[in-house]
């Protein structure tokens, strides 16, 4: 281990003071160092939380025996999921099965949609889903997911009135141990656990990747803190996961707020470049670079990774790259991909098909015209695009043709799925378009852009500082030419000035 940081230092002495903590660790600056760092230097009994299996298990080796690394589940699971052992192991049930042993058996009609009971009974397991998400103690409307088609609210509304029975007669069932017609799976037993308000038994608690926890997890979470110290890390600006129901709790956790700014990733050059971003994002955190490390901009070099905006620009650049005869991976595999492309074959000829995001849709041209003319259809729009391009038999031959990353020359990711990630030449794909130009003109006659949305100057904060040595930077690079970021970019190792930092109030404020 390198020499701690002056930052690491100060979270060490507040973590030894009894403090609860909430640190703020950007991109590649040692957040489990740091965290192995406090409880190396205490007797007292700590617990790690992670949000995967993996992350735990790698985090196991790296800390001292007084710490146990687990994740959320498998704290459930030990305490009662245990229980429903035997609904976990058995067979797969589809959902449609499930939605018909409730009583879903008869097509309802919303609006001008005809909605069967295979819609309605995965809209039930989906209700489920994001109920046991949330840190809510019933299930109401709120939790009743979207249907492309019925976007107004007076008709989610009526989805919600014929859900809702059923979606309760589903959680009824789930909460019996010892017999049930739905399906069973791990957040089921977690949502249970926590409605106990359990007591996780540790001196101090270890959560990690806060930014993104789901509310469910940080309510267990914070409710530990009568007996244990709690210690949180994660970095806001990587908060990309609101989409799905992750929140930030870092900024506001009642604690002590500390910074670890220095990252042993990338050398100054590419910090400059993250901080453009963060000042876009509106956070305080400025990161520092190591010098010893060369990490060079827009400079040539093939890349290890491609990173895209969206699974439609992951499937453009994975086109291209196996046309150039490249072996080429795709971070979570093609099944995503080859699911939808399906829907569309199915609906080009004429088929309904189930997948949720086009079940409602007759036809093809349906969602043709719905993503070209409704407002809430824009985001299908890029997907539209490229079946019509490129037919659904390439897209279905492209994935059959991916590699496994062992294998590949190029890794291919979203920039969300890259997260945790870092790779030594990175390359932005495409897809990450500027703000939209605003009515007004600028001393020169030119059109004003749009401010910068701070979700999308997070999402592309992560993506850029997955580089260690080069960055490409493609169609991020228009931040160059948008006013509210600042300076141009750094000369290639140019010696940046060093952020300071300082222990902070509780509204995460740093200087």
């Amino acid at each position: 281990m390198h020499q701690p940081t002056d930052e690491q230092t100060a979270a060490a002495e507040a973590f030894h003071d009894g403090q609860h903590l909430a640190i703020q660790a950007g991109a590649g600056t040692g957040k489990t160092t740091t965290l192995t760092l406090l409880a190396s230097g205490t007797p007292r009994r700590g617990r790690y939380l992670a949000y995967n299996r993996a992350t735990a298990t790698d985090a196991s080796t790296r800390f001292p025996p007084t710490v146990t690394c687990t994740t959320a589940h498998s704290l459930a699971y030990r305490a009662l999921g245990h229980r429903y052992r035997h609904r976990l192991n058995a067979p797969r049930r589809p959902a449609w099965k499930t939605g018909q042993d409730l009583g879903i058996t008869t097509t309802v009609r919303i609006g001008p949609h005809d909605i069967t009971p295979r819609t309605l009974s995965h809209t039930v397991t989906g209700t489920i889903s994001r109920f046991c998400h949330s840190a809510d103690p019933v299930i109401t409307r709120r939790h009743v997911p979207a249907l492309r088609g019925l976007d107004d609210p007076d008709l989610h509304t009526e989805l919600a009135h014929t859900v809702l029975p059923y979606a309760n007669l589903a959680w009824k069932d789930l909460q019996d141990p010892d017999q049930g017609r739905t399906r069973f799976d791990h957040d089921h037993y977690l949502k249970i656990w926590a409605l106990t308000r359990p007591r996780i038994d540790c001196d101090y608690l270890l959560l990690d990747e806060a930014q993104d926890t789901n509310p469910l997890v940080e309510q267990v979470f914070l409710h530990q803190k009568d007996h244990a110290q709690l210690v949180m890390v994660g970095d806001s600006a990587q908060a990309i996961y609101g989409w799905r129901g992750a929140q930030d709790v870092m900024t506001g956790f009642n604690g002590t707020h500390l910074t670890l700014s220095r990252s042993f990733r990338f050398g100054p050059a590419l910090a400059h470049e993250a901080n453009r971003w963060l000042t876009a994002a509106g956070t305080p955190l400025r990161l520092t670079g190591t010098d010893t490390i060369p990490t060079t901009l827009d400079t040539p070099g093939t890349p290890n990774a491609v990173l895209c905006r969206t699974n439609v620009g992951a499937m453009t650049e994975i086109l291209g790259l196996l046309g150039t005869g490249h072996r080429t991976a795709l971070v979570g595999g093609g099944a995503p991909l080859r699911a939808i492309a399906l829907a569309a074959r199915d609906l080009k000829v004429g088929r309904r098909t189930t997948h949720p995001e086009l079940v409602l849709f007759p036809t093809w041209g349906t969602v043709q015209d719905y993503a070209a003319h409704d407002p809430s259809g824009g985001d299908l729009q890029p997907f539209v695009d490229l079946i019509d391009r490129h037919g659904t038999d390439d897209i279905l031959d492209a994935v059959d043709h991916l590699h496994d990353e062992a294998g590949a020359q190029v890794t291919v990711s979203t920039a969300h799925k890259a997260k945790g990630r870092e790779w030594p030449n990175v390359k932005i794909a495409d897809d990450f378009h500027p703000p939209k130009d605003t009515d007004q003109r600028d001393e020169n006659g030119n059109p004003v852009p749009g401010p910068i949305d701070t979700a999308e100057a997070r999402l592309a904060y992560v993506a850029i500082t997955r580089a260690r040595h080069h960055l490409n930077r493609g169609s991020l690079n228009w931040i160059d030419h948008h006013p509210d970021t600042g300076a141009r970019p750094s000369p290639v190792g140019a010696d940046l000035p060093r952020p300071c930092s300082r222990v902070c109030p509780a509204n995460g404020s740093v200087s």
